[in-house]
Formats: structure tokens, C-alpha cells, sequence
């Protein structure tokens, strides 16, 4: 283990006193040395049968926000995360009532304690809270840059935001959102942030103080060494308070920019805040999820902490003396210069802006909550959580949370709650310490009643436990629902993702039929025309109706994905983006020729503008958006030998039957203009099929013998003869 002699991790010794304490023998096979299979976040289990292949499928680490912030700091602190999950899963089946004998193989998992108390006792937290603490009392440029164990820190102070607020004079400043793609400070957010900002609905919208803060410490001097030397490096960016918000933007810069540079791609990301307020609307957090980066960004929020409930409230409501008073209290500086002169906060008011705070958390959870947020809550803030939230208590307890509504919901809850004065008077780095001992003593008031439970009813009072709420308190009941909630919704989008890859199998057999039916009608007209002049025959109806089979699989697939049913990042993952582009190269043809052999052109209009259906333009913007990432068409510098199975144009035949119908015009047509103006389309579509041909980027059946192609090239030859052109 590569591991610091000045800060040893706590959970080290956790692992060896864990290893000598379940390290059992059963017929003479050790249990840790068993392969283990993956459940879920980041949740292991010695597997006693074979039966336990046939669970549910994994979630992918880029959709599993949990497990991959589990990887991102096993990653970043080079510590080997598989004995941590192992043994810990070992004690913690011990302590839920698991028999030595055998396992419960259909009881589900809590573990948002396990994770959350795994992570809040890593070193590389605690040193994370050193590099922003000593950012903020640097006095300099707002930011800090310092290696520590093969890890580099880049830390930032969140005194340029406060300095900004107090200068204003008004608090919508701290309020307000822009843009992400906005300009400033020599560089465009469009440029630095493209991935998010490429989006084609909601504009993904950033708290406008902390891009400022950004652009300006983005054209320092040290911000581009950490860029140019950051090649294969372990990088952790961290801050409190408002350096927390800019910290963020600084991960999500780096993340943006490795995607086009290959020379600017870190072995390893994390981002680490303590207290930051929130730092974009839903759109952005959603645009974070799409890349895969959520489980980069671990917020560490403290339960009686304001700071990062403050932005759930309305603009102007909270005086901006109050907001610089709450920011620098929370840096942990004694006021200087202009902060001197900010009011001191009593007990009676800072109670008072728990429950004003309180009060709008829970306005905002609602209106999240609701299809229509906009018309339930015209006031309601449009700021919204992304990546994974660490709760920390004054008892040492920690919870990880990713799901955007319970983090929500857990940060009305545990400032709901009565707050002791240690609450209010313990400092995040407190908390890590207490998280550290409480990790190595393992203590907890809840064990001698967790035995009957099942394991997920105790992993669930475990966590409410770690989070600070009591089973007294008003709101334990409802917290445990978020937490159950939580635990059910975070996996329906893979549950569903799974049924939806299991119909496209059964799905599969009609497209291969459709595939046979092409290559029986190759030789002579092809299958377009074929399809379009077909009589009754069963052939021909067991066609369409595979046709129509396919339609509506694929338009559910649409619609699960507009109602946000499926994972965050579907839209990356190329088994999903590869079989649509196949359906549409081979099925739209056939939409084509159905739609010219009941002639709705002549009624409705063509095919390209008024008959394509909706899902085919999806599936365009799909392959667009995957060529753009691997930089360009896939093969596009290779030349083919043969003719493509397909025709790479899936409009093709809408092309031809519009060229046929211009020919058709220009016989009668008597105005020189106009002729002018058809002989000019035809000539440009027959320009681009010949290209198109001389690639071999069209199928076989494009020439076959009596395809709408040929006998519109025989057309155009007359026509042209006719024109003496």
C-alpha cells in the first residue's frame, strides 16, 4: 500500500482488525479469498451458489453515481477498495443477522451508511479539508495548489465571492444564474464547458458569482501550470463555502477539456466540497449525469450547516449582510477591512433563518417534485443538487446520498431537527475526526436491535442514525421513507434499461426477417420497390408488420427516455445508439415506400418534410451526437470494396421519389425560372448520388435492374436530351 507515514489512513486498521475478526474457513476455502460478485453500489457478497449469477443486472459505473465516487477516491488515494467492500460487508452481514451458513440471497441492501462511513474516514478527506482551509487563509489569488502523497490538491477560497457580495450592496447577486456557455474573463464557457452546454432543450444554468470566481481564476498563472502538468496525474480539487462552488466548476473544466485533449487527461478526478451552496438548475445537474460524472463530486454537508440550503431560498430574501456573515463564518476567519463592519448574528436569529431556510428547502423539494414545478411555485428556487452528498453528524455518523429528491429531502429533514450547540460550533474538520474514531471503535447504540431486522430495515436505521436524527425525533419517519424511496428509485432507470435490452432481443427476430426480405428482392427491383408495389401476399404482410412491431418498440423506448425512466446516460451507451442507427437504415425505407404507395404526397406533401416520423430525427441527432465524440464518421477514411449492406442514407428513396416527381414537372412547366430551378435540384441530386455510389456507401439494390433510381436516371437522360442540356 502506498501509503503517507504522516497520515496514515484510520480505516487501515479497520481492515486488518476486520480481517482477523471474519476470516472463517468453510470446507477448508477461505471466505476472503472466494470471487465475490458486484451488487449494485459498490456492495459485495461471498456467493455460497451458483444461483446468485442470475441477479439483476449490474449498473454501469457511469450511470452509478455511488459506486464510482467509491472508485474515485479509491483511485485518487491508491488504496485498494475490494478488501475495504469486502470486509466491511462481512461485518456488516454479521451485524444485520446473516447466518454463517448461508446468505439471504433475495434481501435487498442499504448502504448508504457503509459507503458514507468508508469515505468520511479516508485520509484523503481530511487532507482535503487542510488544502481548502489553508486556501482560504492564504489572502492571495483564491487559489491554492499543493502535492501531497503522489495526489495533487487544487484548493479554492471562496473569499473573492464574499469580497463580490459585500461590494454589491444586494444579495441577488449571490442569487442569480446564467448560462454556462456565457463569456468572461478571456474565456468562453461555451469553449470550457461544451459537453454541458450542448444540450437541446433547457438551458443548463450555473450560480453566476462562482463562474465569475472562476474565469478569474482560470487565467492565473498556477490554475494553467495545474493544466499543463495534470497528464497522468491524481487530482483532487476541493474548497468550503463558496470555494466549494468553485472548486466544482473547476473538475467539470478539467472533465470537459480531457474529452477533446488527449494530452490533458488525469489518471484520476475527485472533487471534494465542505458547506458549498448549490451550483446549477436541474438541466445542468442532468447534464452532469449524461456524461457519467456525478460520482466525481462528493459535497460533505454538515447538519446544522446553512450555507448549502441558502440558494433553495427566493432571490432578495435573505439580507446580504446576513449571506457575508453566514460565508465567513463558515471560512473560519476573523473578520478584516470591509467584513469588520458586518452585523454579528444572535442565537434568536440564526434560529430564525433555520426555519426561514428550512421553510423554502422544503418549497423547493415540492416544487421538484411536481411535472409542472414552474406553475405550483412561481417563487421557488431553480437550483438543484448533482453528485453525491456526504452527511455528517456530530456523532460521527455519515450517510452518501446521490438521488437528487432525497438529497433534497435530507436537507430539509436534518435541519428540521432541534440542533445542539455542538452542532452549530463544530468545524467540518470536527466532523472527519469524529468520523475516523467512530469508524475504528465501530460504535453504535442500534446494534443490539438491529439483529431481528432484515439487512436493508437495518441499514436504513443505521444511516438515519449516522445522519443525526434520531428515532424520537418528529421527522424519523419520514426521513426513513426518503431513505427507502431513494433506494427504490435510484434503480428503476437501470431495472428498466435492463427490460428494455431483453424486448430489443425478442424484437430482433423481426428486423432479421426484414433483412431476409431485402435480400430476396436485391436482384431484380429491390426491396423498396418491391415493398411499395407489393400485392396481397402473407409474405408481404408479415413485413409490415414487422415494421409496425418495430415502430412501437422504438417509440416506447422514446418515451421512457422523455419521462427520465432510463439512465442518465443512455444516449453514451453505443448498443443503444448502434441498433437504432441500424433500424433506421433498414426499416425507414420501407416507411418511405409505404408512405408514396398510398400517395400521401399528393396530399399531404413529401416525405422529407411533412411524413418523417419523429423518431427518426432522434435517431440522427443519436449518430451525430457519437461521431462528434470519437471525432468523426466512424470508417469515414477507409474505402469500401463492395457495396454497403445498406444504404447509408436512410432518405435516400424519399430523394428519388422527389427528383421523380420534379421530372415529372419540368415536362409541363413553362416558366424559365422555375424550370430553372428544377433542372438545378435534379442536377444537384444526381451529383450526390453519383458520389454516393462511387463511395459504394449505397446498397446493391439501388441498382438493381428496375429500382425507382434507374428508372429516374433514364428520366433525366431523356429530359435532358428533350432540354438540350
Amino acid at each position: 500500500l502506498s501509503l503517507s507515514p504522516r497520515h496514515p489512513p484510520p480505516f487501515l486498521y479497520v481492515i486488518i482488525l476486520r480481517i482477523g475478526s471474519s476470516c472463517t474457513r468453510e470446507k477448508g476455502i477461505s471466505t476472503l479469498h472466494r470471487p465475490t460478485p458486484r451488487f449494485g453500489r459498490g456492495f459485495s457478497i461471498p456467493h455460497r451458489r451458483q444461483e446468485c449469477r442470475k441477479s439483476s443486472p449490474c449498473k454501469s459505473p457511469q450511470h452509478d453515481t455511488s459506486s464510482s465516487l467509491f472508485d474515485s477516491f479509491v483511485a485518487a488515494s491508491g488504496l485498494p477498495g475490494s478488501c475495504l467492500v469486502h470486509t466491511q460487508t462481512r461485518i456488516d452481514e454479521a451485524s444485520c443477522g446473516f447466518p454463517r451458513d448461508g446468505f439471504y440471497w433475495k434481501a435487498r441492501f442499504e448502504t448508504t451508511h457503509m459507503l458514507g462511513t468508508s469515505i468520511a474516514s479516508s485520509p484523503l478527506l481530511a487532507e482535503a479539508w487542510r488544502q481548502s482551509a489553508a486556501a482560504d487563509s492564504s489572502g492571495g489569488p483564491g487559489i491554492v495548489a499543493q502535492q501531497a502523497d503522489d495526489v495533487v490538491y487544487v484548493a479554492f477560497s471562496g473569499l473573492p465571492a464574499l469580497q463580490a457580495l459585500t461590494a454589491g450592496g444586494t444579495s441577488s447577486r449571490f442569487f442569480s444564474a446564467v448560462p454556462i456557455n456565457i463569456a468572461g474573463g478571456g474565456a468562453s464557457g461555451g469553449e470550457l464547458f461544451s459537453p454541458l452546454a450542448a444540450g437541446n432543450g433547457e438551458p443548463a444554468l450555473v450560480h453566476a458569482a462562482s463562474l465569475h470566481c472562476f474565469l478569474a481564476a482560470y487565467n492565473t498563472p498556477l490554475f494553467q501550470k495545474v493544466l499543463a502538468e495534470c497528464q497522468d496525474r491524481a487530482l483532487v480539487f476541493t474548497g468550503r463555502s463558496a470555494g466549494g462552488s468553485v472548486a466544482a466548476l473547476a473538475a467539470l473544466c478539467v472533465l470537459c477539456l480531457s474529452r477533446s485533449s488527449t494530452s490533458l487527461s488525469p489518471a484520476s478526478l475527485l472533487c471534494v466540497t465542505f458547506g458549498s451552496p448549490s451550483l446549477g438548475n436541474e438541466a445542468f445537474a442532468r447534464a452532469v449525469l449524461r456524461e457519467g460524472w456525478g460520482g466525481r463530486f462528493c459535497h460533505v454537508v454538515s447538519r446544522g450547516d446553512v450555507v448549502p440550503r441558502l440558494l433553495f431560498c427566493p432571490a432578495d430574501s435573505v439580507a446580504p449582510e446576513l449571506v457575508a456573515r453566514l460565508l465567513l463564518t463558515q471560512s473560519g476567519l476573523p473578520g478584516s477591512g470591509n467584513h469588520d463592519a458586518l452585523p454579528p448574528t444572535t442565537s434568536k436569529a440564526s434560529e430564525e433563518l433555520r426555519s426561514f431556510v428550512s421553510m423554502h428547502a422544503c418549497r423547493a423539494l415540492s416544487s421538484a417534485q411536481q411535472a409542472y414545478p414552474a406553475s405550483a411555485h412561481q417563487s421557488s428556487s431553480l437550483y438543484r443538487p448533482f453528485g453525491s452528498h456526504l452527511f455528517c453528524s456530530a456523532q460521527g455518523g455519515a450517510v452518501c446520498v446521490d438521488n437528487s429528491n432525497a438529497v433534497m429531502k435530507l436537507m430539509y429533514l436534518t435541519l428540521s431537527v432541534d440542533s445542539d450547540v455542538e452542532d452549530e460550533s463544530l468545524s467540518y474538520g470536527d466532523l472527519m475526526d469524529r468520523a475516523c474514531r467512530r469508524s475504528l471503535l465501530r460504535g453504535s447504540c442500534l446494534h443490539e436491535k438491529l439483529t431481528p431486522l432484515s439487512s436493508h430495515d437495518a441499514g436504513i436505521w443505521l444511516a438515519l442514525e449516522a445522519s443525526g436524527i434520531k428515532q424520537h425525533d418528529m421527522v424519523a419517519r419520514e426521513a426513513e421513507g426518503c431513505l427507502r424511496a431513494a433506494s427504490t428509485i435510484e434503480r428503476i432507470p437501470t431495472v428498466n434499461c435492463a427490460n428494455m435490452a431483453r424486448k430489443l432481443a425478442t424484437v430482433t427476430p423481426f428486423r432479421a426477417q426484414i433483412e431476409w426480405y431485402k435480400s430476396s428482392c436485391d436482384e431484380y427491383m429491390g426491396y423498396y420497390d418491391s415493398f411499395k408495389q407489393r400485392e396481397v401476399s402473407k409474405r408481404e404482410f408479415q413485413v409490415n408488420m414487422n415494421r409496425m412491431k418495430l415502430a412501437r418498440f422504438w417509440d416506447g423506448v422514446l418515451d421512457m427516455l422523455e419521462r427520465n425512466q432510463l439512465p442518465h446516460d443512455f444516449l453514451k451507451r453505443h448498443k443503444w445508439v448502434n441498433a437504432s442507427q441500424f433500424y433506421k437504415l433498414l426499416v425507414e425505407p420501407l416507411d418511405i415506400a409505404e408512405y408514396y404507395r398510398k400517395k400521401k404526397h399528393k396530399t399531404v406533401g413529401h416525405y422529407m418534410t411533412h411524413g418523417r416520423e419523429r423518431r427518426f430525427w432522434v435517431f440522427d441527432q443519436w449518430w451525430s451526437e457519437k461521431e462528434r465524440r470519437i471525432g468523426g464518421r466512424e470508417g469515414a477514411g477507409a474505402k469500401r470494396s463492395k457495396y454497403a449492406g445498406l444504404t447509408q442514407d436512410s432518405c435516400f428513396w424519399a430523394r428519388v421519389e422527389e427528383a421523380r416527381d420534379m421530372a415529372e414537372r419540368a415536362r409541363g412547366e413553362r416558366d424559365p425560372h422555375a424550370l430553372r430551378r428544377l433542372l438545378d435540384c435534379m442536377n444537384a441530386f444526381d451529383c450526390y448520388a453519383r458520389t454516393l455510389i462511387e463511395k459504394k456507401e449505397v446498397s446493391i439494390d439501388v441498382l438493381a435492374e428496375r429500382s425507382s433510381y434507374k428508372l429516374w436516371e433514364e428520366e433525366w437522360k431523356r429530359l435532358r436530351c428533350e432540354l438540350n442540356l
